[in-house]
């Protein structure tokens, strides 16, 4: 089974250390001790916790998408019908091509938050050789 030591949880979630190990002593994420006395998280109880910790921004949009990711816009080039949006959302670019109309109407520009919602049916799903310092 897949673990997880304090630090990759926390990059996987988005989060800082700190306020993983918080939600661990706070009794919201189950750790365990390996042999060096390290705190790690077996893969599948950070999945479940994953899942119900992103569910409810989900809920409250009432939004059929899945595929939500908040952030800052960094960048916004504009064109005669079009529009490239640039979203930095945590340690994700995001880069989309909307209309000049909805990104005019939508008031987009560097430093406004702004939340990519994507919706597909063709998304690669690859494993990387090395993730967050682990290997397995």
């Amino acid at each position: 089974m897949h673990t997880y030591r304090i630090g990759e949880a926390a990059a996987l979630m988005g989060v800082s250390a700190d306020t993983l190990r918080r939600w661990v002593d706070g009794g919201r994420l189950r750790a365990e001790r390996d042999e060096q006395g390290r705190r790690i998280i077996e893969g599948p109880e950070l999945a479940a916790f994953a899942r119900e910790f992103n569910r409810t921004e989900r809920e409250r949009t009432g939004s059929s998408a899945r595929n939500r990711f908040s952030g800052i816009v960094t960048e916004v080039i504009l064109g005669d019908v079009s529009a490239q949006v640039e979203i930095q959302a945590g340690p994700f670019r995001v880069v989309s091509m909307i209309s000049r109309e909805s990104a005019e109407e939508l008031k987009l520009e560097p430093g406004v938050p702004a939340v990519a919602v994507v919706k597909s049916t063709n998304v690669v799903v690859e494993r990387p050789q090395r993730l967050g310092g682990a290997a397995q």
